[in-house]
């Protein structure tokens, strides 16, 4: 593919520079985010051979999608996903998509503020910092210098240390595994009540309950990534599509080892009494737990730092839109950053039922992103092969499958809105 090294003249500001290593750290940042607290939730409810199969799927096709959006590129010669809409639907398409990704990355990436109550109840932390002034200390201090860097390739040292810390908590969770007995006398668990107390300390292999339906979106949306592939790849020291694929193909096995490891000892943990969100359930054995301290920093630490990789994609869908033909400028880079931060810190701060928009936003914006458009795109971009051609058929199916997701998601949301159980709210 000759078209393959060809750049469309917006991105010649600059050659790619960014290692192999620090482009996996980045892609892995990408997909990493507090939702790695409801795993072994989602276990819980799925059993451990169910959820072993879900998560194995998704990463499979997680990886299909990347493959589509890059063959898409890779025939065009353009590194951007808005550009991509714009071959396939025109100027509409282009809206869609820089619409699509925005929408999803401020909703689905400001999981930090909503993780930041993890911090808020530490028995050491001062009381007078209420939570709005966190988010915006953070926001000015760690957030914005970071959002301000001209190349996404220098966040990859931030992105290793985030990495670091996800580590660090995946490890506290394999060695609370071996520290916590079960049964736990503090429960006093709902779920447990008519089970006697043998069943309670028994991991399930298959489970089917009300909240297996929920676990569904819960792993669809893990290996969320696609915003950041091409502008990964724009970026790339020697970009090939087959680099570019073995660094999606590397950092999606490397969550799916993480994402596992933690379902699997968090749920072998508490067994029937895990709760939503992980980190809460520990609290529930010991308020006070120095180790569990340090991990709820670390996983704030961790998730504060994937904030500004993920707003490197929606300033580009932005001046795709806004600017598509002007050359790269200081003022512009650090107005949009300036806006970005400034209308996620007054959504969270000001709108007090930010989940269920955020949740809206998930369900409708990560099938569009890993599952319609890839498919859409490579259906209407790649012209050399047949409509009936097998790698077309499976790209129509692939992208069927997102509307099946999103239905089911909204559908799920609806319910919880209308029995008024929060269920995907992790138990705050």
């Amino acid at each position: 593919h000759k078209s393959d090294g060809g750049k469309p003249p917006q991105f010649t500001d600059f050659e790619g520079k960014t290692s192999f290593g620090m482009s996996v750290f980045n892609l892995s940042n990408a997909i990493m985010g507090s939702g790695i607290l409801g795993l072994s939730y989602a276990m819980s409810n799925t059993g451990i051979i169910l959820f072993l199969i879900l998560l194995t799927c998704i990463a499979v096709m997680s990886s299909y999608s990347v493959h589509l959006l890059l063959r898409s590129a890779g025939v065009v010669g353009i590194r951007a996903y808005e550009q991509l809409g714009k071959r396939a639907f025109g100027h509409p398409g282009k809206i869609l998509a820089a619409l699509v990704i925005t929408m999803h990355n401020i909703g689905g990436k400001s999981e930090f503020w909503v993780s930041s109550d993890l911090i808020f109840n530490l028995p050491f932390f001062f009381w007078f910092l209420n939570g709005n002034y966190l988010i915006i200390i953070v926001s000015i201090l760690i957030i914005l210098p970071l959002a301000l860097m001209r190349q996404l390739g220098y966040l990859g040292y931030t992105s290793g240390f985030s990495l670091t810390c996800m580590v660090f908590f995946l490890i506290s969770v394999i060695y609370k595994k071996f520290n916590i007995p079960c049964p736990f006398d503090g429960f006093t668990n709902h779920t447990a009540e008519n089970i006697s107390i043998d069943g309670e300390c028994e991991a399930k292999y298959f489970t089917i309950n009300q909240q297996t339906a929920y676990t569904v979106p819960i792993l669809a949306f893990a290996f969320v990534c696609h915003p950041e592939v091409l502008p990964i790849y724009t970026e790339l020291r020697n970009p090939t599509k087959r680099r570019m694929q073995a660094i999606a193909n590397v950092s999606i096995l490397g969550m799916f080892v993480m994402y596992l490891l933690t379902a699997i000892f968090g749920y072998l943990t508490f067994y029937l009494n895990t709760e939503a969100e992980l980190l809460h359930t520990y609290s529930k054995v010991d308020p006070l737990d120095t180790l569990i301290l340090c991990v709820r920093v670390a996983v704030l630490v961790a998730v504060t730092l994937t904030v500004p990789v993920v707003l490197f994609p929606i300033r580009r869908a932005l001046l795709q839109l806004l600017f598509p033909d002007k050359p790269f400028h200081w003022v512009r880079h650090i107005s949009i950053a300036l806006c970005l931060l400034f209308v996620v810190n007054l959504l969270v701060i000001c709108v007090p039922n930010i989940r269920d928009i955020f949740g809206i936003i998930g369900a409708t914006s990560a099938p569009s992103l890993i599952f319609i458009l890839p498919g859409l795109f490579y259906i209407r971009i790649v012209s050399s092969e047949p409509m009936n051609s097998r790698p077309k058929i499976q790209a129509a199916c692939f992208t069927a499958l997102g509307f099946i997701f999103m239905s089911m998601s909204m559908t799920f949301i609806t319910l919880d809105w209308v029995y008024g159980e929060n269920r995907s709210g992790g138990g705050h």
